[in-house]
């Protein structure tokens, strides 16, 4: 592996790809260190230091920690993950944006385009939502936001904030796309890779504070890891066969095609870690809309003060329903991707065909049959990964006699469920890509 480095860099082309995007990832991680205007900085870190509040969590785990410093990057590319993702379900719904994803490279430059369109107005209500829920939290007495607001002295400062973000997000989306276009591995992958292992020091610090939960956190997160490198390559692969062709060329000269026999590599996880943000994103809404009721003196107040407990990370049916939905959103999530690929009619539309299996509706049957039934691999191995902090932490309780005190159910790994199942599919995607890059110059690459 070292000397497949070593090779790579001896490459002019592939080391300038290389110098590329370690360069746009380290400015990218300095402008996130910009500051916004009107933040009260101490009170910030008090709140982050001090909360167990999972959706400031998450929404600061997709912000690459952008959130916990409130800069110009403050929501990093979540936006433009969340347009991604609402027009990869908007594709087999809407037919215009069906016929456009079938018209190859042009199509998908026009389906990008709409994906960043939509971004700016996702950027500007994330920013509105995440300024009005730091502006009613408060840290000592002091809010984190003094300025917030939409009144006549108000506007400017709550403006320039929401201005600010929003433009954070599409340098952001640009950075990334450069990245794509001129260096290694998907642009926006590697900026969320970065911003999650930015913050595996601040989390060895607190694991710091015992040696040995240290060493046996240590020990699970490089388990874990194996785990999933082992699921996300699983895949089933379905035998194709191309039948012969008989083609005239110049003259009486005859030439075969076809014939040649593939496979169709079916993924046990194709929905990577979708289906976690899916069931997170329903779970916090309740709990975040009682937050505003709570503490009321009236019968509302008693009704959100129960939603809000029981739809807290410290009741165990929180994780229940969060291994449920997981699960569901994984079925989904794959069959909305596995219907866009339309494989049985691409296959008929090129002579191909699955032994034993007639053409058409059968084998649309019978791939469906057999994705299903890999597909419960994926689900119970996503579920599982969404529980396992509650795992890991209740287990430690037990171990350790509750003095796990540092630990949250949020934070009993070193680098999170979803942050693992993003750091190794880019580092698989990245090392595939410069494994390409190498092969094709005769070279030995990373991966046998």
């Amino acid at each position: 592996m070292l000397e497949a480095v070593r090779n790579a860099f001896r490459l002019p082309d592939l080391r300038n790809k290389l110098l590329i995007t370690v360069g746009l990832l380290t400015f990218y991680r300095l402008a996130a260190n910009i500051p916004l205007p009107g933040v009260d900085h101490a009170a910030l870190a008090v709140i982050f230091q001090e909360s167990d509040n999972i959706l400031l969590n998450m929404l600061n785990f997709f912000s690459g920690g952008g959130l916990s410093r409130m800069g110009v990057m403050a929501l990093g590319v979540y936006p433009y993950i969340t347009a991604s993702i609402i027009l990869q379900l908007l594709i087999p719904i809407i037919p215009a944006l069906e016929e456009l994803s079938k018209e190859g490279e042009q199509g998908r430059a026009r389906i990008n385009q709409y994906t960043l369109w939509l971004t700016i107005p996702l950027a500007i209500l994330q920013a509105i939502a995440q300024g009005t829920l730091l502006s009613s939290s408060a840290a000592g007495g002091l809010a984190v936001l003094p300025n917030w607001g939409f009144g006549l002295g108000e506007a400017f400062p709550t403006v320039t904030l929401i201005i600010g973000m929003t433009a954070g997000t599409m340098l952001g989306v640009w950075l990334g796309q450069l990245i794509t276009e001129q260096g290694i591995g998907n642009g926006v992958s590697l900026i969320i890779f970065a911003g999650i292992l930015a913050n595996v020091p601040y989390q060895l610090r607190l694991l710091s504070q015992s040696w040995v939960l240290l060493i046996v956190f240590s020990i699970v997160t490089v388990a874990t890891i194996m785990l999933i490198v082992w699921v996300q390559e699983g895949q089933r692969r379905i035998p194709v066969q191309y039948g012969k062709r008989v083609r005239t060329m110049r003259g009486n000269r005859m030439m075969m095609v076809g014939g040649q026999s593939t496979y169709i590599p079916l993924r046990v996880n194709t929905a990577g870690m979708i289906p976690l943000i899916f069931a997170q994103s329903l779970l916090i809404l309740p709990s975040t809309l009682a937050s505003y009721f709570v503490g009321r003196a009236t019968w509302v107040g008693a009704i959100a003060d129960t939603i809000y407990q029981f739809f807290s990370p410290s009741n165990a049916l929180y994780w229940f329903f969060y291994f449920v939905l997981t699960a569901i959103f994984t079925y989904f999530y794959t069959d909305v991707m596995f219907r866009q690929q339309n494989l049985p009619e691409t296959l008929q539309k090129q002579g191909g065909f699955i032994p034993g299996i007639r053409p058409g509706p059968r084998t649309e049957q019978y791939l469906n049959g057999v994705l299903s039934r890999i597909t419960m691999v994926g689900a119970l191995f996503l579920g599982f990964m969404a529980v396992l902090p509650f795992l890991i932490g209740s287990l430690a309780d037990v171990i350790f006699g509750g003095g796990t005190g540092v630990l949250t159910s949020y934070n009993s790994l070193i680098i999170s469920s979803s942050g693992m199942l993003i750091v190794v599919g880019v580092v698989l995607d990245t090392m595939k890509q410069i494994e390409a890059q190498l092969m094709m110059r005769n070279y030995e690459g990373f991966i046998r």
